[in-house]
């Protein structure tokens, strides 16, 4: 087929349809010009070194593949009929995952007892419990779902909030945020930033939690106020894997907030990951090759 393919990993090379034309970018450098200006799909690396800056110097770009679940860093690089998709499904796992994680390492103060190994002190507490808890969980769609299904076996309520209510689902719409924040004792966010999304859960919101909820945030840094919480002072606790700003400075004082435990936004990208992303390029490829629909498209407009 016409153009070049761009792929991050040289299995996706090797397992392409013989049809395309396919070469290996993992985001180190630039591709020589006259590669950039053949690139008809671009299969977007992972990681820190996404280059989306790329985009605009690829004038026969048709397509572009995003291997994460969020996409609006790729939106302001997108030209007009460019067709872009996303990763969902891919993070579902991880994501899921690394937030119970979070949820049990707070409840069960795990960072307070690898502090005291490190300082050879044996103090026991009895701490909190995940078990009985009512769990709220913000942007609910397939890695909501995941946590959930991880999270049933401990014994908890989960409520279902998504932007659009989903009655026949039993998701709640955003609308009904505040009624239901005062009966909840663990905020989970895993809604996508948006400009409806930032500061989503901020001081009015944390205000209606009770004394002691956890606030677990591993979708965007920006749709958790960190001001807000800040003011709390520890009245509400959180565990995030994205921070507001990100990276987060040395100074900043979140990393010694009270009841604060922080990961550095790798919350999707364990090793469960990685196969299941090379899997889905090799399927888009021979989607491509085929003339077939790809899927995880991402509608145009959104952001």
């Amino acid at each position: 087929m016409d153009g070049r393919i761009l792929v991050p990993w040289e299995q996706n090379r090797d397992n392409a349809p013989a049809s395309l034309t396919v070469e290996v970018f993992d985001g180190h450098g630039d591709p020589p010009p006259d590669v950039l200006d053949d690139v008809v799909f671009y299969v977007v690396p992972y990681g820190r070194d996404q280059r989306v800056d790329l985009i605009p110097r690829m004038p026969r770009l048709r397509a572009v593949q995003l291997l994460t679940a969020g996409y609006e860093h790729a939106l302001p690089y997108l030209p007009a009929g460019v067709r872009l998709y996303n990763g969902r499904g891919l993070h579902d796992a991880s994501t899921a995952e690394h937030a119970v994680a979070l949820i049990l390492a707070a409840q069960r103060d795990l960072f307070r007892w690898a502090e005291d190994q490190r300082s050879h002190v044996w103090q026991p507490h009895y701490t909190r419990s995940l078990a009985d808890s009512r769990v709220l969980i913000v942007g609910y769609g397939s890695i909501g779902a995941a946590i959930e299904e991880r999270l049933r076996p401990f014994g908890v309520t989960v409520v279902r909030l998504a932007r659009r209510a989903r009655p026949a689902e039993q998701v709640h719409g955003v609308d009904e945020l505040h009624r239901l924040l005062p009966t909840t004792d663990i905020v989970v966010v895993v809604t996508p930033r948006t400009p409806e999304t930032e500061g989503l859960i901020g001081a009015a919101e944390l205000a209606a939690l009770p004394d002691d909820a956890l606030v677990v945030n591993v979708g965007r840094g920006p749709v958790v106020d960190t001001e807000a919480l800040l003011a709390e002072r520890g009245r509400i606790r959180a565990a995030l894997d994205v921070t507001d700003p990100e990276p987060l400075p040395p100074d900043h004082p979140l990393w010694d907030a009270p009841g604060v435990l922080i990961t550095p936004h790798v919350a999707g990208g364990s090793a469960a990951f990685y196969p299941r992303a090379r899997r889905f390029v090799d399927e888009q490829l021979q989607r491509w090759a085929a003339g077939e629909p790809l899927v995880n498209e991402v509608a145009q407009g959104s952001g």
